[in-house]
């Protein structure tokens, strides 16, 4: 968090603190059920956009911390976007806080899903609205390159970190790949340790330590705060056996899903179209393809399949089991990271291993940027958009729809 001249950081931990105790779960929920409307692009985009909102614009997290969360559920489990927002949730107001984020964020995606799953089995394939997503793509790539940029300046404070920053992006860029992006943070952490470690001080004051430490007392035990996610499946599979396969199935995948949604597809595949029958291989296909026409998640896709087999209460099941035990991981995870991070070690580790996931957000910039057209109306779009972003700090709310608009106007 951005600091005035002449303010302490005991000062910027009380006004973070501050920001926190304001922060009530209905804005949250009204700010992240934004965020689920507008976040086209994949996973990147949307944490990008979480951290427009949380860190930049309404200074609930310090960038640090939404660091440490990206970097945790880069080598968990399940989708990395949706457990970022449980982390953030769990951050800010707890258990409940976690709940009411990551329901919010999925809610739209579902809603919009469901509508389409209705149409496309009452009146089969629906066509593509080309025009309208290829305006996103630029968009989406601005949206990256703001908060790699917003961060960095906050991060990079020297020539090693800078180096790490531009290892990382390079690796992604060149290489790819699930084991090049856990590599990426295990050596930076690796590296972080090696460079920082000798004489380096702890980040935190004592005061915000101790701040720290008491909020996370005042939120409960973590298994009681979050007992409540998995209740809702539960008692919507109760009186249907199909809508209860569904749910351990999607959640016994959910825990198998390492390296993000597009490598999850042929395990998904495997079961639901192989293994069960519940769709067929074309309307597997189809249901990605909607799927990504959703600002949500790619395994959003769980809610077309949910469908298919028991209706609503079918595709309610199948998305709040794909979604809840790895969110569940997360904030278990996300407890043990309090305890240990205080070491001077760790925040050597943490300091290389934030380095390297900067790198990895300008590398997704790159990735998404090399999909869109290459003319001057992208490169209009783009530009438009980190100017509106970076210089006159204009919502990501009004940037994404606005990009497509003008793709649906100028392609």
């Amino acid at each position: 968090m951005p600091k005035a001249a002449g303010e302490t950081e005991e000062q910027s931990a009380e006004q973070a603190g501050s920001s926190r105790e304001r922060a009530s779960l209905w804005s949250l929920s009204w700010t992240f059920l934004k965020i689920g409307s507008t976040a086209f692009g994949g996973f990147m985009a949307l944490i990008s956009v979480v951290q427009n909102y949380v860190v930049e614009r309404k200074k609930l997290m310090r960038h640090e911390d939404m660091l440490d969360g990206m970097s945790l559920a880069t080598v968990l489990p399940g989708p990395v976007a949706v457990n970022v927002v449980a982390y953030v949730g769990y951050r800010i107001r707890g258990g409940l806080g976690a709940l009411v984020c990551a329901v919010a964020v999925i809610l739209p995606s579902f809603i919009l899903l469901l509508g389409l799953s209705y149409a496309y089995f009452r009146f089969g394939n629906i066509p593509a609205v080309n025009k309208f997503f290829m305006g996103f793509i630029p968009a989406v790539s601005a949206i990256i390159v703001a908060a790699a940029w917003n961060m960095g300046k906050k991060t990079i404070n020297g020539a090693p970190e800078a180096l790490l920053a531009v290892a990382a992006a390079g690796l992604l860029i060149g290489v790819g790949g699930f084991p090049v992006t856990v590599s990426i943070i295990i050596g930076s952490g690796i590296l972080g340790w090696l460079l920082f470690h000798r004489g380096s001080a702890k980040r935190d004051t004592g005061k915000e330590q101790e701040k720290d430490r008491k909020d996370r007392e005042g939120k409960g035990p973590l298994l009681k705060d979050v007992a409540s996610l998995p209740l809702a499946a539960s008692f919507l599979s109760m009186n249907l056996a199909a809508a209860g396969k569904l749910f351990v199935t999607f959640a016994g995948m959910s825990v198998l899903l390492f390296g993000g949604g597009y490598v999850f597809i042929p395990l998904i595949q495997e079961i639901v179209v192989d293994g069960h029958g519940w769709v067929t291989q074309q309307e597997f296909i189809d249901a990605i393809a909607l799927g990504q026409v959703t600002p949500g998640p790619i395994l959003i896709s769980a809610t077309f399949i949910g469908y298919k087999v028991a209706g609503l209460i079918g595709a309610t099941t199948a998305t709040v089991g794909i979604f809840t035990p790895p969110a569940l991981l997360m904030l278990l995870s996300t407890r043990f990271l309090d305890r240990i991070k205080q070491s001077d070690a760790i925040q050597a580790s943490l300091r290389g291993i934030r380095s390297g996931v900067i790198g990895m957000i300008a590398a997704a910039a790159f990735v998404v940027g090399r999909t869109a057209e290459m003319n001057g109306i992208s490169l209009l779009i783009f530009g438009v958009a980190v100017v509106a972003l970076l210089r006159f700090k204009v919502e990501v709310v009004w940037i994404i729809p606005l990009a497509g608009i003008t793709g649906l106007l100028l392609y």
